[in-house]
């Protein structure tokens, strides 16, 4: 199985084409040892050729340009994206579906949470029935309370996926942002068949619960949610009055954060691979040379770049 990241961002990429913070004004100006990143999204395969697109960014075109294997040439036309998973429905994970609509019909799994956003709050799924058009796979969370149930998407190889419900935010524009339910946010486990290999995909995390865990647990790989470094790196830079955690996200830094629940999953189960993933334009971990990025490297957790090829 392989994964490439295609955009390794939060909302608005790295630099936000609006933003003067330390970071952004710093990589523009050449003075910051840092890497510029378009807005996270990653691909899977289990055969190298056919691929399941997980979110679809804004810049999903300019991720495609930089991924020769999604091009694989094979017609007049082509793509090889064979499928689409969405984690939510917010906009820098669902507004890329517009720019595939000169494609061929699209499937696309998510749940009936984000799917309904998509026919109302933001009715994406309408829009495309006039282009490409839209099957629709219904990603299902079992039992009463936030569960998973795995499944397979056809055309992408031996590759099983478990969605596992998250609780984050559902977006502003979602009738669900102040009464969230089980689906709004999902990650997944991505398992190959063949090597019993697997990866955990999380680009929005904001509390670690059991099934999480779990998830966390079995995984080869973990792709979790780097969005903040504080729990107040908003509101400290003043761009917002909002916590991490008001948006739904879990900081690396302080207790009970990041850092500290990676920390905790110790090493004797397996090796796992550690990896941050939906970086805010405003985290210091974009910083090379930063002492947030050291603190990271001493525990053994890397930093999601665009482009980036991991191997299970």
């Amino acid at each position: 199985m392989k994964i490439i990241v295609l955009g390794s961002a939060a909302g608005g990429g790295f630099p936000q084409w609006n933003c003067n913070c330390r970071n952004c004004a710093g990589l523009r100006a050449g003075t910051l040892a840092a890497t510029p990143r378009t807005q996270s999204s990653i691909a899977v395969s289990g055969n190298g050729t056919d691929w399941l697109l997980i979110n679809a960014s804004p810049d999903i075109l300019a991720q495609v340009r930089a991924t020769a294997a999604l091009q694989p040439a094979r017609a007049s036309r082509d793509s090889g994206i064979a499928a689409v998973m969405l984690m939510d429905a917010q906009v820098d994970h669902v507004t890329g579906l517009l720019m595939l609509r000169e494609g061929r019909r699209l499937p696309l799994y998510c749940t009936t949470s984000v799917w309904n956003d998509l026919n109302t709050s933001l009715p994406l799924a309408r829009v495309l029935s006039h282009y490409c058009g839209v099957d629709w796979h219904e990603l299902q969370l079992i039992g009463d309370g936030p569960g998973m149930r795995a499944m397979q998407a056809p055309g992408i190889g031996d590759i099983r996926l478990t969605p596992v419900a998250l609780s984050s935010k559902a977006p502003p524009y979602s009738r669900h942002r102040m009464y969230p339910c089980a689906g709004d946010n999902i990650g997944v486990l991505i398992e190959d068949i063949g090597s019993g290999k697997s990866v955990f995909y999380a680009p929005g995390l904001g509390m670690i619960e059991p099934q999480v865990e779990a998830a966390m647990r079995h995984a080869d790989c973990l792709l979790v949610d780097g969005t903040f470094w504080s729990a107040d790196e908003m509101i400290v830079a003043g761009f917002s009055k909002k916590s991490a955690a008001d948006m739904g996200h879990l900081p690396q830094s302080g207790e009970g954060g990041m850092i500290a629940t990676l920390d905790g999953l110790g090493t004797r189960e397996k090796a796992r691979r550690k990896i941050l993933i939906h970086i805010n334009n405003t985290n210091p971990i974009l910083d090379d040379d930063s002492p947030e990025r050291a603190q990271l490297a001493r525990h053994g957790i890397e930093v999601a770049f665009d482009g980036m090829e991991i191997d299970l």
